[in-house]
């Protein structure tokens, strides 16, 4: 699987378990901004393992995730 259909089969699931999780609650925008912040932090993980940047915590290189 390439890395483009990864990413976008992560989002749509991310989005689909977070308008369920909406409706669980009664508020979808609540679901789809608690998507969104789980999103946004598997997006950072995925990406700095990607760039062999897991786990550096070196002041020139910012703080690790």
């Amino acid at each position: 699987m390439s890395r483009t259909a990864l990413r976008i089969s992560i989002t749509v699931g991310l989005l689909i378990v977070g308008v369920v999780v909406g409706l669980i609650f009664q508020n979808v925008w609540l679901g789809v901004l608690l998507a969104a912040i789980v999103w946004l932090g598997w997006f950072l993980g995925y990406e700095s393992r990607r760039g062999h940047n897991a786990g550096v915590n070196d002041e020139d290189h910012g703080i690790e995730l």
